[in-house]
């Protein structure tokens, strides 16, 4: 049992580790101009997502505006006009401002999967914070390996201990793997928030 908790435990982190990572790769790259079709999106019009001043307060330094208007591909891309195109920023933008974005296959959002296609606001700030996210993630990979493997559980009562899973650990490659996944991790995500200041 002692074990199980463990390793369900580790389970959850690596689930919640390769979800972070995978969906913050998705955006830093788009962001960054990696991915996608580049364009501008003309805008119509921008509203609050979040209309109750609590929420607002809540989510302060959010995507929590919404802007809509007409995707245009950059010349010589492939991309197609859009013109009920939108994309999520932290701010509104007045009627014919012109946004830099990338345009992204269909939209990830459940409410909307399939339907349209996703558009992100190219930024290098952004950019290198979502990958701050996406390293950050190993960390909760790392985390997840170390439980699962060694049945160690970092909550709850009866575990294994500490000092039991890590000698355990030190008898495989398993520590040098932990140790690697957390030292990226927390190096990696720590430089790119680094850099996003000075971008």
């Amino acid at each position: 049992m002692t074990h199980t908790i463990g390793r369900l435990g580790g389970a959850v982190f690596l689930i919640l580790g390769l979800l972070l990572s995978g969906y913050s790769t998705y955006e830093g790259v788009y962001a960054a101009g990696f991915a996608g079709t580049a364009g501008t999106l003309k805008v119509t019009s921008c509203e609050a997502k979040f209309h109750h001043n609590a929420s607002r307060r809540s989510r302060r330094g959010t995507d929590n505006v919404r802007c809509h208007g007409t995707f245009v591909p950059a010349a010589g891309t492939q991309g197609e006009r859009d013109s009920r195109a939108y994309v999520d920023t932290r701010r509104g933008y007045p009627e014919g401002a012109l946004l830099d974005v990338q345009q992204g296959g269909p939209a990830l959002s459940l409410t909307h999967l399939g339907e349209d296609r996703d558009y992100v606001a190219t930024d290098g700030k952004r950019a290198l914070r979502w990958f701050s996210g996406s390293l950050g993630g190993l960390v909760l990979i790392g985390l997840g390996i170390f439980c699962t493997a060694t049945g160690y559980a970092p909550f709850g009562r009866g575990q294994i201990t500490y000092e039991t899973a890590w000698e355990r650990a030190g008898r495989s490659p398993l520590r040098r793997i932990v140790i690697a996944f957390l030292a990226a991790g927390l190096v990696g995500a720590g430089l790119c928030w680094l850099a996003s200041l000075f971008a």
